[in-house]
């Protein structure tokens, strides 16, 4: 049974951040997916890359939910139902 690159503890990752402010930790050495871009100066084990990531991405909404609700609340719209 083989392991998942991801499960690897002693692999090298980066973290990766796409067009929704939308984190990823990504094996160094694989390609970085279309749509993402890597953070620059953010490398290192798994456990240093999520930290980071914990760090970092503290609002999981994607950002044009974020931008849309800010310009609603900016209207004096209700950004939720009922």
């Amino acid at each position: 049974m083989s392991t998942s690159c991801f499960d690897r503890e002693d692999d090298t990752f980066i973290v990766l951040v796409n067009h929704e402010d939308q984190y990823s930790i990504w094996p160094h050495w694989k390609a970085v997916p279309g749509g993402w871009s890597v953070v620059p100066d953010v490398r290192g084990d798994k456990k240093t890359v999520l930290a980071y990531v914990d760090r970092t991405w503290t609002d999981m909404r994607p950002k044009s939910l974020r931008d849309w609700m800010a310009g609603q609340e900016q209207a004096g719209q209700p950004t939720t139902a009922g």
